[in-house]
């Protein structure tokens, strides 16, 4: 019986490190498409990438991943079936509006049927936005507006010198942030909801995250990029500032929602 249950754990593990394995991340680059150039003139991609180690990066972010067993993968073009079918997560940040790219990739309605579609078949949807000065978030709301969530013209937490600004407190029992109480989060847009999205943080009286269960999939939404290297780190805040728990905290749920 002892080497029944012994097998048992055995098999238990190595499916679970079998499937954490084959789980794909994918972060959008088709709609988050900025470059910089550089003094030879040559250009180079930055803003919210994994590969960016820079303040401006998610290479803190896409450690989190891997180090939970998971592959990172980047999506340069518009999404479709075929590109979708095998990433368990598909993360949109920051869609370019004309400040940011001379061309920007909008969401099109197009778009929005392939991802809903997706989602729906059990994908796992983080769309982090960011203030409507620095983000397109007309075209982007046609995809969040398929979940009930839209992303607002109303800017919290304009931080210029005093970081208690960007303070947001997170209640004792959370189903995310279950150690992270304090974080940090910066010149962000809020949230309206309607029905199948639900509030996942509110703050005096705004709905600053959200989640929305569709079909088997599930959707995170927040008004700003957040957790990207200058958030994570604390010394560009303080150690009050639980921004890399956090991070750690929403990389677990996030791979939580997956089907098995």
């Amino acid at each position: 019986m002892k080497s029944f249950f012994t097998l048992l754990i055995l098999l238990t593990f190595v499916t679970h490190q079998s499937y954490a394995q084959k789980t794909v991340v994918k972060l959008d680059y088709f709609y988050n498409n900025e470059y910089k150039t550089n003094p030879d003139g040559s250009t180079y991609r930055f803003h919210y990438i994994w590969e960016d180690t820079t303040l401006n990066g998610y290479s803190m972010w896409g450690e989190m991943f891997t180090d939970k067993g998971a592959k990172i993968r980047s999506l340069i073009d518009a999404p479709t079936i075929e590109n979708l079918k095998k990433a368990a997560v598909y993360i949109i940040t920051d869609p370019d509006n004309q400040k940011e790219s001379p061309n920007p990739n909008y969401m099109k309605a197009a778009d929005v049927k392939v991802i809903s579609d997706w989602v729906a078949q059990g994908g796992v949807l983080v769309l982090l936005a960011n203030d409507s000065a620095n983000a397109d978030l007309s075209h982007f709301n046609l995809l969040a507006n398929a979940f009930g969530i839209h992303f607002t013209d109303k800017v919290r937490n304009s931080v210029l010198k005093d970081i208690t600004v960007g303070k947001i407190m997170v209640p004792d029992t959370h189903p995310i942030f279950t150690t992270a109480k304090q974080l940090y989060l910066k010149g962000i847009c809020t949230l309206k909801l309607k029905s199948p999205a639900q509030a996942s943080l509110e703050n005096n009286g705004d709905v600053i995250m959200a989640t929305s269960k569709f079909g088997k999939g599930t959707v995170f939404a927040v008004g700003d990029p957040w957790i990207y290297n200058e958030y994570v780190v604390n010394d560009r805040l303080n150690d009050t500032y639980q921004n890399k728990q956090a991070a750690i905290e929403l990389t677990n749920w996030l791979l939580k929602q997956i089907p098995r």
